[in-house]
């Protein structure tokens, strides 16, 4: 019944996720955000998550299929289990090392979903930086005086100020949401590892290869 429960978690999470952002839009709150100036900034924001939620979710596949066939004592031809096991010759020193390369493998598979996370928060960061000077472009000292061009003014002021925001709302929340399907992803790297040393070990350092 825990076959798929990495799975399942996934799931949960991004359909919570999902119906969160289902209720945003009929309230009519994303559409400040969809008809702002400059929305491909926001777009690439978003294309960007969604580079990195599938691969999450390619990467939580794997794992979930490893786990189950750790579990089983029989890790499949070609999975970080199997070459842990075949690599490991003995107790001792070699244990050590196989472990270490086999940490850095799993870690190294799942580290390019917190970097695309963090990624998202520098583009909201990058989208603010080009909204003020957007808004300071048409900051005249001279035309204050002027109430004709004030107008002008403020109306850039809105324009710049709206690009920031949204973009640093629309990072800032999908950073959110990626970084909590990272977590399960974690979750279960750390799982599928301590999995295949406790294999390793019942297999006696090795001597036991599948």
């Amino acid at each position: 019944m825990y076959r798929h429960l990495l799975l399942a978690r996934f799931g949960l999470t991004n359909l919570v996720a999902a119906g969160l952002l289902g209720a945003a839009y009929l309230q009519g709150w994303l559409k400040p955000v969809l008809e702002a100036d400059l929305v491909e900034l926001s777009a690439v924001i978003a294309a960007l998550f969604l580079y990195g939620f599938v691969r999450c979710a390619v990467a939580l596949v794997r794992i979930n299929a490893e786990l189950n066939d750790v579990d089983a004592g029989v890790p499949a031809l070609g999975s970080h289990a199997r070459r842990y096991l075949d690599a490991v010759d003995g107790a001792g020193r070699a244990d050590e090392v196989a472990a270490g390369v086999l940490r850095l493998r799993l870690t190294n598979r799942i580290s390019v979903v917190r970097q695309i996370a963090n990624s998202l928060v520098f583009l909201g960061l990058i989208g603010t930086v080009i909204g003020f000077i957007i808004a300071l472009s048409g900051v005249n000292p001279e035309a204050a005086s002027d109430a004709e061009r004030i107008g002008a003014i403020i109306t850039n002021l809105i324009s710049g100020m709206s690009v920031a925001l949204n973009t640093t709302l629309v990072g800032a929340v999908l950073y959110v949401w990626l970084i909590v399907n990272h977590r399960l992803l974690a979750t279960g790297t750390v799982s599928l590892l301590t999995g295949t040393l406790e294999l390793g070990q019942r297999r006696g350092g090795g001597h036991g290869r599948a």
